[in-house]
């Protein structure tokens, strides 16, 4: 990873300077299921090393694994993510990389501020409807008496 990493420093661990990692280290480290791991794998998102019948996976796959759950959160689609990763494979990787990420993530921005607006909006919609129904309901209750 360049020194311009989407991950910030202060999120670096100390079982990040390690090289190697197993299935279920990964698996446990970021609450994964191994069937999630190997589908990311077979995404092209993570590319790790095989010892027969077991997975090693290198500190680069670890990092893109700690990349595509963070993406995954902000709502990116595997091929999103996919793409953005392998800017790093480019020559000009790192600037092309950045640049991407930067339109990417002012898109997903405005997606999320959108829906945040509208699921604002029906909140209000319902929170007065609903004040509405309670008040039909009182005098209702009221012409029981």
């Amino acid at each position: 990873m360049s020194k311009h990493d989407v991950i910030p420093p202060e999120e670096l661990s100390t079982s990040e300077c390690r090289r190697e990692y197993s299935l279920r280290e990964l698996c446990d480290e970021f609450h994964v299921t191994p069937r999630a791991l190997r589908f990311y794998e077979s995404q092209g998102l993570l590319a790790p090393k095989r010892n027969g019948v077991h997975r090693i996976y290198s500190t680069k796959d670890r990092t893109r694994l700690k990349l595509v759950l963070r993406g995954k959160r902000f709502g990116f689609s595997l091929a999103e993510l996919r793409e953005h990763l392998d800017l790093y494979d480019l020559q000009d990787g790192e600037r092309m990389q950045l640049e991407r990420a930067v339109v990417t993530a002012r898109e997903k921005l405005k997606e999320m501020e959108d829906k945040r607006r509208d699921l604002t909006d029906a909140i209000d919609e319902l929170t007065n409807h609903i004040q509405k129904m309670d008040g039909i309901l009182a005098t209702h209750r009221k012409g029981s008496l």
